[in-house]
């Protein structure tokens, strides 16, 4: 579905026939890129390519078109032609100076004087496709590109603010745009920087617009970018410390087997502490070398386990057991290992020095 466009152009001269109705030549389209604003108040850049408006069938569509008092709020055709016709294009369409230029005649008496008057801005109406196309004509970006233009009719419009070379304005239910030769009494739009207003050309005002909420746009991504990468770095920290605690949990969980073997190894070790220690000793809370330096405390009540390596404890208590199997010792009675009975210390302790040895 075509969308309909207005182009404005400053009449600059014009002359008078001899039957009083008035001729001009203006230059009705140009290409470039142009702001237009949408139906919600945004502002989309819009391509007019030398390709499309200097094609045969855009100049053809300029010729022999009706020429109006404004514009309609329709497309003109043979059904309302005598209503709002005030005159006619030529079909001299041509291209000059990369511009689409045209001759018109104007023969309502009215607009005539109204032109003598100062409305001298020549709007054209025309239908185009509006492709979303992104690219850059001239250094300017755009977003989309005019296509399969047809102009519709003319109009003779009230002169706008004068200065713009291109200004945005409203003309029924669509936006056109004003191509003007600086003059006038008219007030340039202004646009805000740090505060302070500025007078600029209108076109330059909706480019900074753009610029604008693109920058707007751009800060917002940024933001839910550095919110979502915070999140994600939070996770991660959460996933590296459950992992964490996943492989300290499984470093830390014994197979079957594995505690089978720790079962029977506490087993062993109760049975063969027992032996010294006697049952009255709690082994409740112990661990295995609390339980082995109080055996070896027996043979030696004046040592101390601190300060030596498990190592040197494993030897030492391994060597006192290994006696009491062999000599069958017990905790109590008159063959103790400990009464220094049977002449057997030094023997004792040359055995615990050979396992240390071995040991270390």
């Amino acid at each position: 579905m075509k969308t309909q466009r207005f182009d404005k152009a400053l009449i600059q001269d014009y002359d008078e026939t001899s039957e009083g109705y008035l001729t001009v030549t203006v230059p009705i389209t140009r290409p470039g890129v142009f702001p237009y604003q949408r139906s919600d108040g945004t502002i989309q850049m819009e391509a007019k390519l030398p390709d499309e408006i200097f094609k045969e069938s855009t100049i053809r569509s300029a010729r022999s078109k009706p020429v109006t008092d404004d514009h309609p709020n329709e497309p003109v055709t043979i059904d309302n032609y005598n209503r709002y016709a005030k005159g006619l294009s030529h079909t001299d369409a041509a291209v000059r100076n990369l511009k689409l230029y045209v001759s018109m005649t104007i023969t309502d008496k009215a607009l005539i004087q109204k032109i003598r008057d100062g409305k001298r801005e020549i709007s054209i109406g025309f239908l185009s496709d509006v492709v979303a196309e992104k690219g850059t004509y001239n250094g300017d970006n755009y977003e989309y590109v005019q296509r399969n233009l047809e102009i519709n009719h003319i109009a003779i419009v009230d002169q706008g603010r004068a200065g713009p070379e291109v200004a945005i304005r409203n003309d029924s239910d669509a936006w056109q745009i004003d191509s003007n030769n600086k003059g006038g009494n008219g007030e340039m739009p202004t646009y805000k920087i740090d505060g302070k207003e500025y007078e600029v050309d209108s076109a330059v005002k909706s480019h900074l617009e753009v610029q604008a909420a693109q920058l707007e746009t751009a800060n917002i991504k940024v933001k839910d970018y550095d919110g979502l990468k915070g999140r994600y770095d939070a996770l991660e920290i959460q996933l590296n410390n459950t992992k964490q605690e996943l492989k300290d949990a499984k470093e830390n969980t014994f197979s079957a087997d594995e505690l089978d073997a720790k079962v029977e190894a506490r087993v062993e070790l109760l049975n063969s502490a027992k032996t010294l220690l006697g049952d009255s000793f709690d082994f409740k809370g112990k661990t295995e070398r609390e339980i082995k330096e109080a055996v070896i405390q027996k043979s030696k009540p004046d040592f101390k386990g601190d300060g030596q390596s498990d190592e040197y404890v494993n030897a030492f208590f391994d060597f006192t057991v290994g006696q009491v199997k062999q000599e069958g010792f017990s905790s109590t009675g008159s063959n103790h290992m400990f009464t220094g009975d049977n002449g057997n210390g030094s023997k004792v302790q040359d055995m615990k020095n050979q396992r240390l040895n071995m040991n270390k």
